[in-house]
C-alpha cells in the first residue's frame, strides 16, 4: 500500500478546490451538458499534474480545521474569480443580440439558454452560441486550463487576499458588458432608428396607412438582412474581443498574487 504524506494531500485538495471551481465559473466546462463526474475527473487530473511542477517549498501546511477551512475558501474565491472573468464577455455579447432582436421585434420570441439557465430571445442566443463556437476554434478551453496552471506560480496557496486592484479590475470588466454589447449592436441599432424615423414621417404623410403592421414584417426582414452581412464583421470582432480578455484575465491574475 502507497503511503502518501498528509501534507501532500492537502496540498493537492487545496489545488483542486481552485481549479474545481474555476470550472464550474467559465465558459465551455461550466455547461450542464458536462457531467460532474466528468469535470471532478478532470480537476484531479489537472491537479495532479501542477502539484508536480509547482514549488511546494513554499506552502506553509498547518494540521488543522480552522487552516484548511480558511485556505480552501480562498482557493474557492480564487477560482471562481478566474472562471467568471471570462464569461463577461459572453454576458455583454448576448445582451447585445437582446438588443437588437428588441428593435426588430423578437422580445416575445424568448427560449431557455440552457448555459445560465435565463431566458432571452433568438438573436441574443445565437450570437452567444457563435460566440461559444468561436472560443473553441480560438482554443480558448485551453487557454483556460494554462490560466489555471499559470495562477499556481503567480498566486501561491493561501496566499489570496482580495485587495484594491482586484476591485477596480472586476469593477472594470463587468462595466465593460455594456460597451460591449452596445459597441455589437450600435450599427443595427443605427440602422433601425432611422428606419423608424422613417415610420414617423410617413404616419404624418399618409395618416390612413398602418405603419406598424406594415413596417414590423419588413423590420424582422432587414433585421435579418443585417445580420447577415454582418457575419464577417462580428467574427472578426467577437474574436478580437475573446483574446483581448484572455489578456485581461493574465492582468486579473497578476493584480490577485500582489
Amino acid at each position: 500500500m502507497i503511503n502518501i504524506p498528509v501534507a501532500d494531500f492537502i496540498i493537492v485538495l487545496l489545488i483542486f478546490m481552485r481549479i474545481i471551481a474555476a470550472f464550474v465559473s467559465s465558459p465551455i466546462y461550466g455547461h450542464k451538458a458536462i457531467p460532474a463526474l466528468v469535470k471532478v475527473f478532470l480537476s484531479l487530473v489537472i491537479s495532479y499534474i501542477v502539484f508536480l511542477t509547482i514549488d511546494k517549498s513554499q506552502i506553509q501546511v498547518e494540521f488543522s480545521i480552522a487552516w484548511l477551512f480558511v485556505n480552501a475558501m480562498r482557493e474557492i474565491l480564487t477560482g471562481l474569480i478566474i472562471g467568471f472573468t471570462l464569461n463577461f464577455i459572453f454576458h455583454g455579447i448576448s445582451y447585445a443580440g437582446m438588443l437588437i432582436g428588441f428593435e426588430m421585434g423578437l422580445s416575445m420570441a424568448s427560449e431557455l439558454n440552457p448555459i445560465d439557465g435565463t431566458s432571452g430571445n433568438v438573436i441574443g442566443d445565437f450570437l452567444y452560441f457563435a460566440s461559444i463556437l468561436l472560443f473553441l476554434l480560438i482554443n480558448g478551453h485551453y487557454y483556460i486550463i494554462s490560466s489555471l496552471v499559470y495562477s499556481f506560480a503567480i498566486i501561491h496557496i493561501g496566499k489570496f487576499t482580495i485587495n484594491q486592484p482586484v476591485y477596480d479590475l472586476i469593477i472594470k470588466y463587468s462595466g465593460a458588458v455594456f460597451i460591449i454589447a452596445v459597441k455589437i449592436a450600435s450599427p443595427i441599432l443605427v440602422s433601425f432608428v432611422l428606419i423608424q424615423i422613417a415610420e414617423g414621417i410617413m404616419t404624418k404623410v399618409i395618416p390612413q396607412l398602418q405603419v406598424f403592421f406594415v413596417a414590423q414584417p419588413f423590420l424582422i426582414g432587414f433585421g435579418m438582412f443585417m445580420l447577415a452581412s454582418m457575419v464577417p464583421v462580428y467574427i472578426y470582432v467577437i474574436k478580437y474581443l475573446l483574446k483581448g480578455y484572455e489578456d485581461n484575465l493574465v492582468t486579473l491574475i497578476r493584480a490577485m498574487g500582489q
